[in-house]
C-alpha cells in the first residue's frame, strides 16, 4: 500500500494509514503494538490529558483480593501478559516487567479459613499458595499473617508511556495533540482528520471518552484513584503488600501507596481528603517512619458491569473503541486489544461480555 497520494493535482499531500489511534495509554499501546505485529500501518493522536495508565499501580494479580475470587477471564490474559510485555521491552530496549510477590494480609481466622477454601478450588489453586505466610517484618502490623498471590508481578507503566511515546516520535506517528472530534470527517471509502486518512479509527480515550460525541452513550462512570509515594528506609519490604490498600516497592526505599476509589471528583488533581484516608490505612499496617515524597491522582474508565468496552459504533462502521478496563489494565489490555484486532480484520467475533453491542439500546 502507498503510504502517501495526492488528494488532486497541486492539492496538498496526505496521509493514507488503515488506522488512526486516539489515545496512548494501555489500550492505545497495545493497539498499536498488534497493528505493527500484523504489518499495519497507523498514527497516534494524544495530547496526554488521561492519565490513569500513567498513575496506575501496574499489578498483573489474577485474584480479586477481597473476595479470593478470579478475576474476570484472568486465566487467559495473564497467559498473554508476560509475552506481551517481554515484547515490549525488547523492542523498546527498556525493562518494564519487574517479578513481585503479592502478599494478602489477614484480618481474621474467618479469613485464613476463607483463603483456604478458595486455594483448594480448581479454577484458583494455580494463583493461591495454600501455605499461610507468618509475618517476619517486624514493622508491618500483620499478626495473622499473609496468604501469597503466584504468578504476579508489576509492569513499570509510567516508563511504557514515556518510552513508547518516544519511540512514535522518532517514527513520526504520533501527533501531539488534543483530538478535534468535530474535524473527523466520514468518507464512502476512509475517515479523514486534518491531514489523515485512515481505514478505520480506534478510540482508546480512556475517561476522556466521556467528551467524545460518537461514544459518550456508553455508562463509562469513572472512578478516580489517588497514590502516595511514600520513602521508608527501615521497612525494607520486596513483596507487594495487601491490606485495606495496596503498598508496592518501587526501589531505593520508595512505596506507591493506595489506592482510593472516589466517584464524584473527575479531576486528575490530588486531595488533601485521599492523602488522610490513605495515610490512616497506611499507618494500621506499617509502624515505622516514613516520609511523603509525592501524590498521584487519576481517573479509571470504570463500567458498570465492570468489563471492558470493545467493538464497533453501532452506526459509523470505520469507528471502534477500545477502552472500560477499570483498575485490570495491565492484564486487560494485550487480550482486550487482540481480539479487537481480530474482530476488524478477520471477522471473528468479540466476547459478547465486552462487545459494545451490549449497550446498543443506549445509543437508540
Amino acid at each position: 500500500m502507498n503510504d502517501y497520494y495526492f488528494k488532486k493535482p497541486n492539492d496538498y499531500l496526505w496521509q493514507m494509514v488503515d488506522y488512526l489511534v486516539v489515545g496512548l495509554g494501555l489500550a492505545g499501546i497495545s493497539f498499536c503494538e498488534r497493528l505493527k505485529q500484523n504489518g499495519l500501518s497507523f498514527k497516534v493522536v494524544s495530547d496526554d490529558s488521561q492519565t490513569s495508565s500513567q498513575v496506575a499501580g501496574g499489578l498483573y494479580n489474577p485474584v480479586i483480593l477481597k473476595r479470593f475470587t478470579l478475576a474476570w477471564k484472568a486465566d487467559e490474559q495473564l497467559h498473554l501478559t508476560k509475552s506481551f510485555y517481554s515484547d515490549l521491552e525488547s523492542r523498546l530496549n527498556v525493562q518494564l516487567n519487574y517479578p513481585l510477590q503479592v502478599f494478602r494480609r489477614f484480618h481474621s481466622i474467618e479469613e485464613q479459613n476463607q483463603w483456604f477454601g478458595a486455594s483448594d478450588r480448581d479454577s484458583l489453586n494455580h494463583f493461591l499458595s495454600p501455605q499461610l505466610q507468618k509475618n517476619s517484618n517486624q514493622y508491618l502490623n500483620a499478626s495473622l499473617g499473609f496468604g501469597e498471590v503466584l504468578h504476579t508481578g508489576r509492569i513499570d507503566t509510567s516508563t511504557l508511556i514515556e518510552y513508547y511515546r518516544k519511540s512514535l516520535i522518532k517514527q513520526n506517528l504520533l501527533i501531539q495533540n488534543r483530538f478535534e472530534h468535530n474535524q473527523l470527517a466520514m468518507e464512502q471509502d476512509y475517515i479523514s482528520y486534518q491531514s489523515i486518512k485512515a481505514k478505520r479509527v480506534v478510540f482508546c480515550e480512556g475517561f476522556g471518552v466521556k467528551s467524545n460525541p460518537y461514544f459518550n452513550y456508553l455508562p463509562i462512570n469513572g472512578s478516580k484513584g489517588e497514590y502516595l509515594l511514600v520513602k521508608a528506609p527501615e521497612l525494607k519490604e520486596t513483596r507487594a503488600i495487601k491490606s485495606s490498600l495496596f503498598i508496592i516497592p518501587l526501589g531505593e526505599d520508595v512505596y506507591q501507596v493506595g489506592a482510593n476509589y472516589e466517584w464524584k471528583d473527575k479531576t486528575n488533581l490530588p486531595t488533601e481528603v485521599a492523602k488522610r484516608w490513605i495515610l490512616e490505612r497506611f499507618e494500621d499496617l506499617v509502624t515505622c517512619d516514613y516520609e511523603i515524597v509525592g501524590q498521584i491522582a487519576g481517573v479509571r474508565p470504570t463500567v458498570a458491569d465492570r468489563r471492558p468496552l470493545v467493538g464497533r459504533h453501532p452506526k459509523h462502521k470505520r469507528l471502534f473503541i477500545l477502552n472500560g478496563f477499570g483498575s485490570r489494565g495491565v492484564l486487560i489490555a494485550p487480550f482486550a486489544s487482540s481480539h479487537l484486532l481480530k474482530f476488524i480484520e478477520n471477522d471473528e467475533p468479540i466476547d459478547d461480555e465486552m462487545n459494545v453491542d451490549r449497550y446498543e439500546k443506549k445509543f437508540s
